[in-house]
């Protein structure tokens, strides 16, 4: 499965099963702070585990950060 994150080509021989588990491989340990986008459209964190990805999925994962 090829998924482009951030503007970037990613390839998975095994396809995440849902947002929530992209969301563990991509950010693990991180649960706050974080807003993501599939397809331009935003997903809730609540809908992360019901969110089934496709090949090809646009996604834009935006963390807060603090300081200036």
């Amino acid at each position: 499965m090829e998924l482009i994150i951030n503007h970037q080509r990613k390839f998975f021989g095994e396809a995440p099963a849902s947002l929530e588990e992209l969301m563990q491989l991509e950010a693990p340990g991180k649960s706050k702070g974080i807003a993501v986008a599939v397809n331009n459209q935003v997903v809730p964190k609540t809908q992360w585990p019901s969110t089934v990805l496709r090949d090809r999925d646009f996604i834009l994962i935006i963390t807060a950060t603090q300081g200036g």
